[in-house]
């Protein structure tokens, strides 16, 4: 496991970032989202054959290959733009299971467009379970390139302390 003193010479803070908050790891909580919403709107349309669980499916699935396929950009250009991230393994792991994601859910909504309550069973269940498992995938993946290796973090400078850690003991109520 690298520690924050080693991450900070491997160059492995966000380069993808709006106010020192990574854009990849803002943008992944949609699609993954969407991916479990759709399978659930796969699962009430089975349970119940209403028409409008298949029009839920086909909208998260819809929705959830336009962000994923943002989010990749973002990704993407994370990966290009940091020599540190390049360097580790778990970083191309973690594209290839995304990219095996995005063609599982692209695939989904395709076959869905062509007709939503047709297209469910049985392989609207079978593409929803296979992206469930792909981010499941990814998602380690990317969980490994933050925890262990600290991937896109904010690291500040030497010496500086976390504030809390500093702050003297609060008094308790009613105390002078």
């Amino acid at each position: 496991m690298v520690k924050h003193n080693e991450s900070r010479h491997l160059d492995v803070s966000s380069r993808i970032a709006l106010a020192g908050h990574p854009l990849h790891a803002m943008m992944v909580t949609f699609p993954i989202a969407l991916v479990a919403a759709t399978l659930g709107g796969d699962i009430l349309y089975w349970l119940t054959a209403d028409p409008f669980f298949a029009r839920v499916s086909l909208w998260t699935s819809g929705w959830g290959f336009g962000m994923g396929v943002l989010a990749g950009f973002a990704g993407t250009a994370e990966l290009l733009a940091g020599r540190g991230i390049r360097r580790r393994p778990e970083s191309w792991t973690h594209a290839v299971a995304a990219m095996m994601l995005l063609a599982t859910i692209g695939t989904n909504w395709g076959i869905r467009l062509i007709g939503a309550e047709a297209a469910i069973l049985p392989w609207g269940v079978v593409l929803s379970l296979g992206g469930l498992i792909f981010v499941g995938l990814a998602g380690w993946q990317g969980g490994k390139l933050v925890f262990e290796h600290q991937i896109g973090i904010m690291i500040g400078e030497e010496g500086e302390a976390d504030r809390e850690d500093q702050a003297p003991a609060s008094r308790p109520a009613g105390a002078r």
